[in-house]
């Protein structure tokens, strides 16, 4: 199960499963976002490859307006995950 909601200051609170099953609604959230967005992680659990082309596209888009996603409070499971990913070249991970 996933939980995303806006939180303060453009971060958004990302909690629980980011899977192919909450890929949609992950992309639906997302794709309402503007600008530079932090992306809190600290209750993410899981993120899957359809959850990592999700962010790809959110943040292609918000490159594309100036804009881009920054990832902050990945747990070390997850880190490892962009990094072996090479997403850790696209995106900026804020230090834990």
């Amino acid at each position: 199960m996933l939980t995303i909601e806006q939180g303060a200051a453009g971060t958004v609170a990302v909690a629980g499963r980011l899977d192919a099953a909450a890929a949609p609604q992950a992309q639906a959230f997302l794709d309402g976002v503007e600008g530079v967005v932090t992306l809190d992680f600290g209750a993410l659990d899981y993120i899957s490859s359809a959850g990592l082309g999700v962010l790809l596209k959110t943040q292609k888009r918000l490159m594309g307006a100036g804009g881009r996603l920054k990832l902050a409070r990945l747990k070390p499971a997850l880190k490892d995950i962009f990094v072996y990913a090479g997403f850790d070249k696209l995106f900026e991970i804020e230090a834990a």
